[in-house]
């Protein structure tokens, strides 16, 4: 794995490969929005992000406490599935949650595959 870039060393890479960094492209607060179904579109933006894994990689070196890093979701310094909206939970918040679960799960298993390491 390369060493971790942070700032301008970002978008160098990332112009190397041709593409710009999404990050850097909208509002910085839809990284570290209080909106569930915000947080989830900047996962989204991520996905074909160039330097994911390196971005992702950085934020568990620094124990981020929170935000979109990688194309994951911080709360507190742990990666979690999903951010839970305020307010009392839903009747069937139990099966969203073992969904959320699930799929975190699938994409720890990718990661681990390309040598980074999810606690």
């Amino acid at each position: 794995m390369t060493d971790t870039l942070i700032g301008p060393e970002l978008r160098e890479q990332a112009c190397q490969t041709g593409s710009d960094l999404p990050c850097r492209e909208y509002d910085a607060d839809l990284w570290f929005s209080e909106q569930p179904t915000e947080l989830e579109f900047a996962k989204s933006l991520c996905t074909d992000c160039p330097v994911r894994l390196e971005c992702l990689t950085g934020a568990l070196d620094r124990h981020e406490p929170w935000g979109v890093w990688g194309g994951e979701i911080f709360e507190k310094g742990n990666v979690v599935a999903r951010k839970r909206p305020r307010g009392r939970p839903r009747k069937d918040a139990a099966v969203v949650e073992q969904a959320a679960q699930a799929e975190l799960a699938a994409r720890t298993r990718e990661l681990a595959l390309a040598g980074v390491a999810v606690s």
